[in-house]
């Protein structure tokens, strides 16, 4: 969908326009230490960002057929005092048998004020995604994939939460679904300290320091490998699934956490996925070693004489043991039963994860006195509209693919990051919805120069798409746009190959946002 890029150069201009932080020079590695004894002198360089979750539910008529329920998920980023940009998905739960529908997108979400306790709400999304009851009806239902959204509505603010109403259309482009409804939404606020991103691989001073260990917050990303060993199949996809997870789990509490993950096949059945949700808890058995046991309810599977997950409704208790290699790195292994309650769909689950560390840790119990040693790390989160042409499947020419994308850059020193990287088609492939990518890897960057904006930089991913394990890699620029903000502007070369020995290629030309920051690590 040609729009989709023309709608995000648009986003891009607002953003630029409200965006904090601007007109920040970077600093290369040999001002960082001028840049220490300023932060010293005037006390810390933390700063406060705020942001939204939000959970929203909604029904959707589907003319000829029965109705789909969406249970939403998105995260916006406080940009001003009544602007959001953010992002998020969309899986059905109760209606239906829709069990493997997906959506994601991003979009721009206003809220003010209009007395006491309520807020006036509004905002636009743009996404992609599909799904149906089987893969012809999935052109019914989801076109060719793109979608719009736009809502307006009432919350009301409670101490740490909102509840509210919106008016919403959502409309599936060359879809049966155009529908306008009401929805319910809950909002929980969230905080965290960011500083600038030339600050990172600094250490913090002490007064930065004893703040960040005030705010002391836990959270971990996860990339793991599942294997779902199917129990007693009734569809005719009977073989074990593998599937490639990205997790992010935020601690509430000492040991207590709320987690959410994305789950896409990558062999057995490259076309499943699913979205989980829920909350866990920690056991420190030894220093460096944990067990870990979460209870996740979601969405996911595939069309249901492939494999039954009925209205896409899951249940997933899993139990799994981390030892930790350092503060920052661990490995787990894992084990759970995957079920789906309204259809037949029912697997034990056996996978291993890499864990990373974000941010400081839980608060310490050494005393009061105690100082960390604290260092800023630096990550870049990237939204960006890629075009891939010249894209082929069994050596013949398909048309081309418009995907909104996102990338999430741990940064490593000067020049080494850890890219991870989504990607959904706003547009058909094969003449179906839904093609989409999931990657990780390693990437490499010139320094950044306080003299100049411009940032090369490679990456090499593995992941998975529509036909199975995919290789791509990736080359471009960030220029900075402020201390905070870049255009992001690459290009790549992405390979497949089904169970079939059948190859996929396809180049690509992206263009985006990207918001950098650092926040304190140990």
């Amino acid at each position: 969908m040609q729009t989709l890029g023309q709608t995000w150069l648009r986003l891009l201009g607002l953003y630029l326009a409200v965006a904090p932080g601007t007109g920040a020079q970077e600093l290369d590695p040999g001002d960082r230490g001028k840049a220490a004894e300023v932060a010293v002198s005037t006390g810390s360089e933390l700063q406060k960002a705020e942001g939204l979750v939000t959970l929203d539910y909604q029904v959707l008529s589907v003319p000829g057929d029965e109705a789909i329920d969406l249970m939403g998920f998105h995260v916006h980023h406080k940009v001003t005092d009544w602007m959001y940009l953010g992002m998020g998905g969309y899986a059905p739960l109760l209606k239906g048998k829709y069990g493997g529908f997906m959506a994601f997108d991003v979009g721009v979400h206003l809220r003010q004020r209009l007395f006491g306790p309520i807020y006036g709400e509004a905002g636009v999304a743009w996404g992609g995604g599909g799904g149906g009851r089987s893969i012809q009806q999935s052109r019914i239902l989801s076109g060719t994939g793109g979608f719009t959204k736009g809502y307006v509505g009432v919350v009301y603010a409670f101490e740490k939460a909102s509840l509210g109403v919106n008016l919403f259309r959502m409309k599936f482009h060359n879809s049966v679904i155009d529908d306008t409804r009401f929805n319910v939404c809950l909002q929980v606020p969230f905080s965290y300290s960011i500083s600038g991103f030339s600050n990172s691989g600094r250490r913090l001073s002490e007064a930065e320091t004893r703040q960040a260990r005030a705010e002391a917050g836990e959270n971990t990303l996860s990339l793991g490998l599942d294997n779902l060993l199917q129990v007693r199949p009734e569809g005719t996809r009977k073989d074990t699934i593998n599937s490639a997870d990205l997790q992010f789990t935020h601690f509430v509490s000492r040991n207590a956490f709320l987690f959410a993950s994305l789950g896409v096949g990558y062999r057995g059945l490259p076309l499943y996925n699913q979205m989980i949700g829920g909350a866990g808890y920690r056991l420190k058995v030894a220093p460096g070693f944990n067990l870990m046991g979460q209870l996740g309810v979601g969405s996911g599977g595939d069309t249901p004489d492939i494999i039954n997950t009925d209205s896409g409704l899951l249940l997933y208790p899993k139990v799994s043991a981390e030892y930790l290699f350092s503060p920052k790195i661990g490995l787990s292994v894992s084990s759970g039963y995957l079920v789906a309650p309204k259809g037949t769909s029912k697997n034990l689950t056996v996978g291993a994860a890499l864990n990373y560390h974000l941010g400081v840790g839980g608060k310490e119990e050494e005393g009061p006195t105690w100082i960390p040693d604290l260092h800023f790390q630096g990550y870049r989160f990237t939204v960006f509209h890629q075009s891939q042409y010249h894209v082929k499947f069994q050596d013949i020419d398909r048309d081309r693919l418009q995907m909104l994308a996102v990338q999430f850059d741990v940064i490593s020193g000067d020049h080494l990051f850890i890219p991870i990287q989504a990607a959904i088609a706003s547009n058909a492939y094969l003449g179906y919805p839904g093609y989409g990518e999931l990657l990780a890897g390693v990437g490499l960057q010139t320094r950044l120069r306080k003299a100049g904006r411009w940032q090369v930089f490679g990456q090499a991913m593995v992941g998975t798409n529509v036909h199975g394990l995919t290789l791509k890699a990736v080359g471009g620029v960030h220029l900075g746009l402020s201390e905070r903000t870049a255009l992001h502007v690459s290009f790549g070369r992405t390979q497949a190959r089904d169970s079939k020995g059948r190859r996929f290629s396809a180049d690509s030309l992206g263009a985006g946002l990207s918001y950098r920051f650092s926040v304190p690590s140990r």
